[in-house]
């Protein structure tokens, strides 16, 4: 009963990953990044000064500045520190009281301690969707892929891509970005994925997909402001004015703020108060097509700025 003591591994290597079939990419207006379960409870079963732990800890800290530089949506799952029995259920039989015998490490390691625009869910059973918000919440962000990082790789790792994939959420398992008991379960639950539910990718095949969709990004504009912002709000398009109160239509700080990290991304100079301050979107595009990022201007905004090529 409970977790073994887990001896140093190598990391798989972008050429030992299995072979996928599928061909999906992971794209920043579609994807979630998840960070599953990097408690110190679950880390202090392993050697923190050797492998996989110290890639481990690397490659997920690349994958979520990348995932935020994007404004790509970063979720956390922490096991609750106190649980009754009841609320354990089986998970009491496999692996005795867990982290209710040692609530002092609930903590996710400070290496990777989340940021105020993160959100963070409380998980009860291996799989991230299981009793949790985070289905819901991918639907309110009109996300359709999840890219998978954490610990354990077999358990809920697996798990969670599973059941991505059966609620049409495309998962991206990040091989050099989880990891496991042995190798053995590592490269287990590699090859399930990549046979069964998902797309198994390296930390640089994930920074490098979402670095070509950046750079090809599509002209913005006031309707694609306008598109961004009802996507937010779950609301059409066409329900929402250019002199219509945002705030009034439900925009509240952490919309605001996810909208402010998709700005960003897109090499606007902008931050959340300047657009806290102002409640429409004439008001926050007088301010954005001021800081137009160079080339990406529309030709109607050529014609209007008085632009020349």
């Amino acid at each position: 009963m409970g977790i073994p003591s887990i001896q140093p591994y190598f990391m798989p290597r972008k050429e030992e990953l299995p072979k996928n079939r599928m061909s999906w990419t992971p794209d920043p207006g579609r994807a979630v990044l998840l960070i599953h379960d990097m408690q110190q409870y679950f880390l202090d079963y392993y050697d923190i000064r050797a492998s996989p732990v110290v890639e481990l800890l690397e490659n997920i800290r690349q994958v979520r500045e990348r995932c935020r530089a994007l404004g790509i949506p970063v979720v956390y799952t922490m096991q609750p520190s106190e649980q009754t029995a009841e609320e354990r259920g089986l998970l009491l039989d496999f692996w005795g009281p867990g982290l209710t015998a040692q609530p002092h490490k609930h903590g996710i390691v400070h290496e990777l301690s989340p940021a105020e625009s993160d959100t963070v869910l409380t998980k009860w059973r291996y799989s991230a969707f299981q009793r949790t918000e985070l289905l819901e919440l991918m639907r309110r962000w009109r996300r359709d892929q999840l890219i998978i990082c954490g610990v354990y790789a077999h358990i809920g790792c697996m798990l969670t891509a599973g059941e991505a994939f059966m609620n049409d959420v495309q998962p991206f398992f990040v091989a050099d970005a989880t990891s496991d008991f042995t190798r053995n379960w590592h490269e287990m639950a590699m090859t399930y994925v990549a046979q069964r539910c998902g797309v198994v990718v390296s930390t640089r095949d994930v920074l490098d997909a979402l670095a070509e969709k950046s750079s090809g990004a599509a002209t913005f504009d006031l309707e694609h402001l306008r598109s961004e912002v009802a996507g937010l709000l779950e609301r059409p398009a066409s329900d929402i004015q250019s002199g219509d109160s945002l705030l009034d239509l439900g925009l509240d700080s952490i919309r605001l703020m996810t909208l402010v990290e998709r700005l960003r991304a897109a090499n606007f100079d902008i931050s959340f108060v300047e657009l806290a301050e102002r409640t429409t979107l004439d008001d926050w595009w007088e301010i954005l097509s001021a800081r137009m990022p160079h080339g990406r201007w529309t030709g109607a905004e050529e014609q209007a700025h008085g632009v020349r090529g």
